[in-house]
């Protein structure tokens, strides 16, 4: 039933003590514009008003049926409003100056809990313990909405200045909603006069009075503020129209249009949108979901029903229509159906020129270019009209898949906001980035002769950011192909920003272009990279002394067969493993040599190593793999390769693993003590004595077809092979390179013949068969028949010994085709012997 004010900066001692409700008191509230007064809520049904100082109320209002449980004061400055709720489930708006109820609010279920009155939105909030928050409009007392989120009784609303947030608290738990747009009020002209909504107040500010020079990007504009008066309804969108002379206001299911010079009232009407076309003097208002009117010079022109609805409309070169099919655009004239698209969009922003068009989604925005020629040509046939409009009407440029907060054209470069705060704009496919944002910023427009951009923030802030108009003229010029226009421009164009419109040029394929234009000296590298340009990927790469700048014009020399020049490329990036595929692709042994040095002394073992073992340096090739302490690897390299230092490795092995353990250390075998556990270790010296000698020998490249493969070879084999053939080298040969006499036999038995009388045997045969002589055909069948019986009984193969095994394989067949070669191919079965004489002994000396 009392009231105590405590004083926190006393220690919190009780100042006062106000008397005057005969039951609880359930909540009190201070006046926003008179900080000494404040009203409270009581059981009593009363609604009391105090002054501080004064321990008896101001004045009392009454006029609740039950105990009020909540009170709160209206934060504008126009009206002098009390609200309350009570248990009594209704809703009262005092008037404390004239003490008297203003409305009564009705249509809760249960006790009133929690009253407000938002800070920033025309609207009263109102919680109850049936479950529910009600909005209400705070000028027409009209219910706008009803919110349940199903957490049992309402008991507070909390609402913050200079935001629209709002706080509700439940049985079950807490919430946070966002009321209304986020986006203020607030529309510039082309010249530069801002006008804004504060509440119910219209407010205009200037750019002409402000020093350009000292602005900086990013920064507060000190702009001085003017009060234009109050509008009749609350404005939610405020909108100049293109030629700047008038400015709509929207808000409460109404519009406004007034002169922006002096805000007087030009034109209003109910509209749920209001849009303005390209032509000043022409726009469109939307009723409701299906109604739409036209107007010219502030007079209806016309109204027209579109055939899927209206859920938005957006205004610009053509009348733009959102509903559930899609978007259509439709002629300002005629009304006719241009062009209908399945997309559901946000916003939909012209160029000035109405050339270009861009479509903002929720998720990505997609510009396009409309062709009005195409248009013209339709309707003069209109068989090219199908229920979706003009196929043709628009060309689509690009997709972008960001969200877009606000935009506006300048030129053909589209400038925007985004959803992560960046200022970006995009041109020919192109996005460049402004300038970070650090909080939401809406787009106001851009003035040409300032160079700058401006925007606003919703606590009404206004800055700004350079953007030459150069550039985008620039941009423009190419975007259209105008090259005699962006030649004129690009001298304007400051250095610093050049580098800019290089990657603008390069974007859209002119690389040539950008490569002259470009001022940063990595850009250019890159361009002259992609253009095969040697001479100034030279001179850049010369210039920054880079390592991957080297690697990379080595590339692109060595694509164009500049050898020389990637060899030096190479050379400057001390890129010895590109060095060595250069000098082995080259066959050129000098550059391997000198690289297997330099990479030595670099410490790139792994380059010198392979040089080294391409040269055939294999002594060179352990030192290396000792010297980088790779001991292991240089035990398993001589075993392979080197078996003569085999005991010396592994005595540096069985050291180092002796540091580790002393037991696994001495566990390493050394084939001189362990000869057993190298079976073949003898032969392996001799193998490497072999291979030696090959290693000294210089190969033409051109025999790498005729060479086997190291892989393939086994040199164990070839040294027993290469013993047999030095056990060959004193036999006499005939002329063909073929052993004579006893020689054959070797061959074929694989030694000396196995017995003596064998041996005469063989000779004795071949004297009498002395086949050598003078040749000719068999004159009858009966020679023909004793020369195959001499032939059957001579045998030259011969039937080895008991004790013997052939071991070459050699067959009769084998033989006799050996020796048909040696006589010129003649058969053997041709041979004329009439006249031969076999005991002739001048044959054998022939």
């Amino acid at each position: 039933m009392l009231i105590k004010l405590w004083n926190w900066e006393k220690n919190w001692v009780c100042q006062q003590v106000f008397e005057g409700h005969t039951h609880y008191v359930m909540e009190v509230k201070v006046n926003p514009k008179d900080n000494n007064t404040f009203a409270s809520a009581s059981l009593d049904k009363t609604v009391k008003v105090w002054q501080l100082g004064s321990a008896q109320p101001n004045f009392t209002l009454e006029g609740h049926e039950k105990g009020v449980n909540c009170v709160d004061y209206y934060m504008g400055g126009d009206k002098p409003y009390l609200i309350s709720g009570a248990d009594d489930r209704m809703v009262k708006i005092w008037d404390y100056q004239n003490k008297t109820c203003v409305q009564t609010l009705e249509g809760h279920a249960q006790n009133i809990a929690s009253v407000s009155f938002h800070p920033e939105l025309p609207i009263i909030l109102t919680g109850s313990e049936d479950g529910t928050v009600k909005i209400w409009h705070a000028n027409t007392y009209r219910l706008e909405t009803t919110l349940n989120y199903g957490l049992e009784r309402v008991w507070s609303i909390g609402v913050l200045r200079g935001s629209n947030n709002v706080a509700l608290g439940y049985d079950e738990g807490a919430i946070l909603i966002k009321l209304g747009r986020e986006e203020p009020a607030m529309s510039m002209d082309a010249g530069g006069k801002i006008i804004w909504a504060k509440h119910s107040e219209l407010q205009q500010a200037s750019l002409k009075a402000l020093e350009k020079e000292e602005i900086q990007d990013g920064e507060r504009l000190p702009l001085a503020v003017k009060d234009m008066g109050s509008c009749e309804v609350y404005p939610q969108t405020v909108q100049h129209n293109p030629n700047g002379r008038f400015v709509v206001v929207c808000g409460d299911g109404e519009y406004i249009i007034y002169t922006a010079m002096a805000l007087r009232n030009k034109s209003f009407g109910s509209a749920q949108e209001f849009v303005w076309a390209a032509d000043s003097s022409e726009y469109a208002v939307r009723e409701s979901s299906s109604s739409i009117k036209l107007f010219k010079n502030f007079k209806e022109r016309k109204s027209f029903k579109p055939e899927f609805g209206a859920e938005n409309i957006f205004g610009g070169a053509l009348l733009g229509v959102k509903s559930v099919s899609g978007l259509a655009f439709y002629d300002w004239e005629t009304q006719e159906l241009v062009r209908r698209i399945e997309i559901q969009p946000r916003a939909v922003y012209w160029s000035e020129t109405g050339e270009l068009c861009c479509i903002v989604t929720d998720e990505s925005y997609f510009v396009l270019k409309y062709q009005p020629d195409a248009v013209a040509a339709a309707a003069e046939n209109p068989e090219k009209i199908t229920e979706d409009g003009i196929e043709d009407a628009f060309d689509v440029l690009g997709e972008v898949s960001e969200t877009v907060k606000t935009g506006l054209w300048v030129g053909d470069c589209f400038i925007y906001t985004n959803s992560v705060n960046r200022l970006n704009y995009y041109v020919g496919g192109e996005i460049v980035t402004v300038s970070h944002l650090d909080r939401t910023m809406y787009l106001l427009g851009y003035i040409p002769q300032d160079n700058r951009l401006y925007l606003g923030d919703k606590e009404l802030n206004v800055v700004s950011f350079q953007l030459l108009l150069s550039v985008l003229e620039y941009q423009t010029a190419v975007m259209r192909r105008d090259f005699d226009t962006a030649d004129r421009v690009l001298p304007t164009v400051p250095k610093e920003q050049r580098t800019r419109v290089a990657h603008f040029l390069e974007k859209q394929g002119f690389k040539k272009q950008a490569l002259a234009v470009s001022s940063d000296a990595e850009h250019k590298f890159d361009l002259a990279i992609q253009l095969g340009d040697l001479e100034n990927a030279y001179n850049l790469a010369k210039e920054s002394a880079s390592e991957q700048k080297w690697k990379q014009l080595a590339e692109l020399a060595t694509s164009q067969a500049k050898f020389e020049l990637a060899q030096q490329c190479l050379h400057e990036a001390q890129d010895h493993g590109g060095l060595l595929l250069l000098a082995t692709a080259a066959g050129n042994a000098d550059m391997v040599t000198k690289l297997g040095i330099q990479a030595d002394q670099a410490g790139k073992h792994n380059v010198s190593f392979l040089s080294y073992f391409l040269l055939g340096d294999l002594e060179r090739c352990l030192e290396i793999l000792l010297a980088s302490n790779r001991v292991p690897e240089a035990a398993f390299f001589a075993r392979t390769y080197l078996p003569s230092e085999i005991s010396r490795v592994v005595e540096l092995w069985r050291v180092q693993l002796g540091k580790v353990n002393e037991k696994a250390g001495q566990s390493l075998a050394d084939p001189k003590d362990y000869a057993n556990l190298f079976p073949d270790y003898a032969a392996s010296l001799q193998a490497q004595q072999m291979l030696a000698g090959e290693r000294t020998k210089v190969i033409p490249a051109e025999d790498w077809k005729d060479i086997m493969a190291n892989y393939e070879r086994k040199p164990l084999e070839e040294l027993n092979a290469l013993a047999d053939e030095e056990d060959l080298i004193d036999e006499p040969l005939d002329d063909k390179d073929h052993p004579i006499a006893g020689a054959v036999e070797e061959e074929l038995e694989g030694g000396e013949p196995s017995k003596p009388e064998e041996e005469k045997v063989l000779e004795d045969e071949l004297d009498e068969l002395d086949i050598i002589g003078s040749l000719g055909e068999p004159s009858t069948p009966e020679e023909e028949k004793l020369l195959d019986d001499e032939l059957d009984e001579l045998d030259i193969i011969g039937e080895p010994s008991k004790h013997e095994e052939v071991v070459t394989g050699i067959t009769t067949e084998d033989l006799e085709a050996e020796l048909e070669m040696d006589l010129d191919n003649l058969k053997l079965d041709d041979i004329d012997t009439t006249d031969v004489n076999l005991d002739d002994e001048e044959l054998l000396e022939d």
